[in-house]
Parts: structure tokens; C-alpha cells; sequence
């Protein structure tokens, strides 16, 4: 580890490691309690096409990611709301419609290599003014979470009641899309966009085998995501292995632990109860 922390690219990625730990699972609670578990990689695809553009025009593109993904993100929202598109179905269109944008661009730039760190994360080549950008994203996700939590809470929990409690659900709604959209840019690097939706949705599943409020699978998920990340960052390091993928294998090992772990404790639960009634008609 010591060997580790002397490397400045290492220190670099550690920290964005922890910052995508704790955003993409804040995100993700409130996407698994909207059940729209897939919009993370509905927008991670949409963010090829502003990569591709941003490629081709010889501009930033993470700057190119963040503006498509997130229009990309208010269109989701407004077919789901506007139109008798359900919202799955708006996801497969801008999916569809993202991934052959970021393909045609990407090859009149002629820039292959380019897109494939995008595509699976290239967390080595980050850079301290990558950290700087990403930093500040991350903070913007973090107020939004603290600021709007609870209201977003509502909004999930149900929509009609949001709506008939006085909260502008519409706006809370392109918040979250919006939301969503800045951490996949925040954690492409990393993790890479066709995997970034694992880090904001499987920590909150894993979460939600041991916790049942809302505050405490988000609390939780945040320690797994940031534990998850962090080691898988370390353990490819240490073994030679691509950072992206390692991240997601060790939080869906998390998960598997997780459901076990949760079983168990259940399972524990109800024995109790009829542990208590057999000792006590003994005792009569």
C-alpha cells in the first residue's frame, strides 16, 4: 500500500475512487426506488455520442459527455412524462439512438483507440485537472442529494402523493435524470461507461439485503461503493488488471455476501420468536 500511495497517479485515482463510491450509490438509491435500474446505462451510452462529438471536434470530451448526457437525460424524462412512451421504452430509443451517434462520430474522427478507455475506464490516464473537474462534479451531486433528499424520497415513494403534497414533481424528475447523467460522466474514467451503472445500482442492492429504511440503504451503500471501489482499484494494481472491470466484480461479490449475510440474519429473526415460545411452554 505504501508503494501504492508514492505513485501520484495512484493518489489521483484513489481519490476518485472515493468519489465515485460515495456519488454513484447516493444517485442509484434514488434510481432503484423509482425502478429505473437501467437508466445509468441508458445515459452512459447516450454520453457516447457527446464523447464521439467532442472526439471529432477536437474539443473536451468530457465536457461533450456531460452536455449530451444530460439533454439526453431531460429527453428520457420528458417522453416518459409527455408521451405514451413508458419509460423503459424511452430508455431503449436514446440507448439505441446514443450508441450509433458515438459510433459514427467516433469513426469520422478516426479515433477508436480513443473511445475504448471511455468504453471500459482508463483510470491510470486521469489527471490532476480530471481530478479538479471531477471533484466539483461530484460536490454538485452531493448538495443536490442533501439538499433535495428528502423531497426526492417523496417523489419516489410515490409520485401522485408528491404531486398532491405541493411538490414540483416535474422538476424533482429531471433533477434525477440530470442527477444521474453528471455521475455517469463523473465515473466513465474509471469504471467506463458500458460499467457504470453497476457502481450506482448494485451497492443499493446489496444494501437493501440488510437495511429497510431509505436513509440507511443509502448510508450503507455509500461504505459499500466506496469499499468496492477502493479495493478493486487496489487489487488491479496489485495484480495487473484492468480497474473497471475489478471494481464491479468485487461489488457484485459484495452483493453475493450481501444476500447471504441477509438470509441468514432473517432466517435468524424468525427462529427467535419460536425459540422464546417453546422455552417459555417448557417453563410452564
Amino acid at each position: 500500500m505504501t508503494e501504492l500511495l508514492q505513485l501520484e497517479f495512484m493518489r489521483i485515482a484513489l481519490v476518485i475512487a472515493v468519489l465515485i463510491g460515495l456519488t454513484a450509490p447516493a444517485v442509484g438509491t434514488f434510481i432503484v426506488q423509482r425502478r429505473l435500474a437501467l437508466l445509468g446505462d441508458g445515459i452512459g451510452h447516450i454520453a457516447l455520442t457527446g464523447i464521439g462529438l467532442g472526439l471529432l471536434t477536437g474539443t473536451s470530451p468530457v465536457l461533450g459527455a456531460l452536455v449530451v448526457s444530460a439533454l439526453g437525460a431531460v429527453v428520457i424524462e420528458v417522453l416518459r412524462a409527455r408521451s405514451r412512451t413508458g419509460g423503459d421504452v424511452a430508455l431503449a430509443i436514446l440507448f439505441y439512438g446514443g450508441l450509433a451517434g458515438g459510433v459514427l462520430l467516433t469513426n469520422m474522427q478516426g479515433g477508436g483507440t480513443s473511445m475504448q478507455s471511455y468504453l471500459f475506464g482508463s483510470i491510470s490516464s486521469v489527471t490532476v485537472s480530471d481530478l479538479y473537474v471531477i471533484a466539483a462534479l461530484a460536490a454538485a451531486v452531493l448538495v443536490i442529494v442533501l439538499l433535495f433528499g428528502r423531497e426526492l424520497f417523496l417523489l419516489c415513494q410515490d409520485e401522485e402523493v408528491a404531486r398532491a403534497s405541493g411538490l414540483p414533481t416535474r422538476f424533482l424528475s429531471l433533477l434525477i435524470a440530470i442527477t444521474a447523467a453528471v455521475t455517469v460522466v463523473i465515473a466513465m474514467r474509471a469504471i467506463g461507461l458500458l460499467l457504470v451503472s453497476a457502481l450506482m445500482i448494485v451497492p443499493v442492492a446489496a444494501a437493501q439485503q440488510l437495511t429497510r429504511g431509505f436513509r440507511a440503504t443509502m448510508l450503507l451503500a455509500m461504505v459499500i461503493g466506496v469499499l468496492s471501489a477502493v479495493s478493486g482499484l487496489v487489487g488491479s494494481f496489485e495484480y495487473d488488471l484492468t480497474p473497471g472491470p475489478s471494481i464491479v466484480m468485487v461489488t457484485l461479490a459484495v452483493f453475493v455476501l450481501a444476500v447471504v449475510g441477509g438470509a441468514l440474519t432473517r432466517r435468524r429473526a424468525h427462529r427467535a420468536p419460536a425459540e422464546k415460545v417453546e422455552v417459555e411452554a417448557a417453563q410452564a
